[in-house]
């Protein structure tokens, strides 16, 4: 009986303790959240890949888009991924291969917008009787899927024939519309080659 008794001078304290125990606990997951937060703020890549490559196939199978680079990091606080000297190939069964190069470059998150940084170069390969086209820009923005490409920055276009200068170009791979947007200045070579 003696025990009986004690415990109910201590049964009171039960819920006290139950309610101790799920405070504590709750401290726990806002803590563990807190430090979510907190390790999410740091820019460091959640993974690296070196000698990167893919390939985009088309509903056919057929190889459409091809990117690599020397290194590709991605970084989950923004989900950026970030290229080391990258490198785009748009291929097409009717017009010319068209590549890409930088020596930066960035994936948007969904993978449709390629972002091309510092001597960018672009090169389109001779066909019939049109010779291979470079065009040399410091900036240019790539939507593979759409074949199309822009940039607002200086840009030089040359061939076998010519040299142009201008301030933004807009191409449309597609219809094989290259379009300079400003202070268009064009030297004419007959003789070359």
């Amino acid at each position: 009986m003696r025990i009986a008794s004690r415990s109910r001078y201590w049964l009171p304290l039960l819920p006290l303790l139950a309610l101790l125990a799920f405070v504590y606990w709750l401290d726990m997951q806002v803590q563990q959240e807190v430090a979510a937060i907190v390790n999410n703020q740091r820019h460091d890549p959640d993974g690296i890949m070196d000698n990167f490559s893919a390939v985009k196939m088309n509903l056919q199978g057929v190889p459409g888009v091809l990117l690599s680079a020397r290194q590709l990091r991605h970084y989950p606080d923004h989900d950026t991924t970030e290229l080391e000297l990258p490198r785009l190939t748009m291929l097409s069964a009717v017009h010319p291969p068209v590549h890409v190069k930088g020596v930066r470059g960035n994936v948007s998150s969904r993978g449709d917008e390629v972002i091309f940084h510092d001597d960018v170069v672009v090169t389109r390969e001779p066909v019939g009787t049109q010779s291979a086209m470079a065009l040399r820009t410091e900036y240019l923005r790539v939507l593979p899927n759409q074949d199309w490409a822009n940039t607002d920055k200086p840009v030089i276009m040359s061939d076998a024939y010519n040299t142009v200068h201008a301030i933004g170009m807009e191409m449309n791979n597609k219809t094989r519309i290259l379009k300079l947007l400003s202070q268009v200045r064009s030297e004419h070579f007959p003789n070359a080659k």
